[in-house]
């Protein structure tokens, strides 16, 4: 149970402490917590696409928020958040050479999401209860824009990738994220 995946991982930092401790609860109240079908929070994984160096990451210009930022999407009940992960970095950004850092979650984080249309429906404000993956890609694969979900797809540098972000409730995550990878990186 996908419940599991989530017990087994060790926060990095009292956030995720609490981050880890909240989705477990929201777990046991919700059946529906895989589901958009819940309209107060719902899983989703992401990711942190970063070429074999880890000295870029893979971002696309999200038409909804209208910045650039990770890839991925919603479990929409599927319990394997890294199969999901590598799913919409792939339909995302094109790339097909691809593969887990690790299996193991990269980090877990609430996000809240503002109220907006999608495919000309209203969604309201949620939260996504996000489980990240560190995926590592080929940076010569050629990428494409899904036009029905973003308007770029690029290499970044990943000292510079912050600053090409325009949600700044976004910024102390993806900070956090990229701490993480020079970390990686250093190791």
């Amino acid at each position: 149970m996908y419940k599991n995946t989530i017990e087994k991982y060790v926060p990095k930092n009292i956030q995720e402490e609490i981050e880890k401790k909240a989705m477990l609860e929201f777990i046991d109240k919700n059946d529906d917590a895989l589901l958009r079908s819940n309209l107060i929070a719902h899983f989703t994984s992401s990711a942190i696409v970063v070429n074999k160096e880890m000295d870029k990451v893979l971002f696309v210009h999200h038409n909804i928020y209208n910045s650039w930022g990770w890839v991925g999407g919603h479990n929409d009940g599927d319990e394997d958040f890294l199969s999901v992960a590598i799913k919409e970095a792939k339909e995302e950004t094109g790339v097909k050479n691809i593969y887990p850092y690790s299996n193991d979650i990269f980090s877990l984080d609430t996000i809240y999401v503002y109220n907006h249309f999608k495919n000309g429906q209203y969604i309201t404000d949620h939260l996504h209860l996000n489980i990240t993956y560190l995926l590592v890609a080929d940076e010569e694969d050629k990428l494409f824009v899904k036009i029905d979900e973003n308007s770029g797809v690029k290499w970044v540098k990943i000292e510079e990738a912050v600053s090409i972000i325009d949600e700044p409730r976004m910024v102390p995550i993806y900070k956090k994220l990229f701490g993480y990878v020079e970390q990686v990186r250093k190791s």
